[in-house]
């Protein structure tokens, strides 16, 4: 590695660490926040207007389906950030995380109160606006998982050789 491109190098390693702990923060915080119900309350708009998940709150109750997404949260949060650890895991978490940004997003479609009445170019409330974030969420998610699937493909190439000496 060149002198020149170890600062480089580092910054790209600073941002992938913070875009995981970000990551990883916001769906333990969150998927904890699943357990008030205020949250259950605030998520209500989202949830009934949602065919998908409308569906399950008539089957489960509003606070099940809650609780559920939250414990969901919590495992996939956790999932991510056991990376040094287990980065197949948290290649998992991070595809799962990516998965649950996708629904997310889905609100925007089948929410009409993440849009505000006006002319010209569409106009997000702050209910949209806030869903729209997950788009970033979505794209650390992504990142995380194809760096955690580079590190557990370099970890078996570099256990590889010492498997194959054990068995000699």
């Amino acid at each position: 590695m060149s002198a020149r491109s170890a600062p480089v190098s580092g910054l790209s390693s600073a941002g992938l660490s913070v875009l995981r702990g970000g990551l990883a923060t916001t769906l333990l915080w969150i998927g904890a926040l699943k357990f008030q119900d205020y949250e259950i309350e605030n998520a209500e708009i989202l949830v009934t207007s949602s065919p998908l998940t409308s569906r399950l709150r008539e089957k489960l109750g509003a606070r099940t389906l809650g609780r559920l997404t939250g414990i969901m949260q919590i495992s996939l949060g956790s999932l991510i950030v056991a990376r040094p650890l287990a980065p197949r895991a948290s290649a998992a978490g991070s595809l799962g995380a990516a998965g649950m940004m996708l629904g997310t997003l889905s609100f925007l479609v089948t929410t009409p109160e993440a849009w505000q009445e006006g002319p010209g170019f569409p106009r997000l409330s702050m209910l949209g606006e806030a869903l729209l974030k997950d788009t970033v969420l979505l794209g650390a998610a992504v990142l995380t998982a194809a760096e955690s699937l580079q590190a557990a493909r370099a970890a078996r190439l570099r256990d590889a050789p010492r498997s194959r000496a054990g068995r000699a």
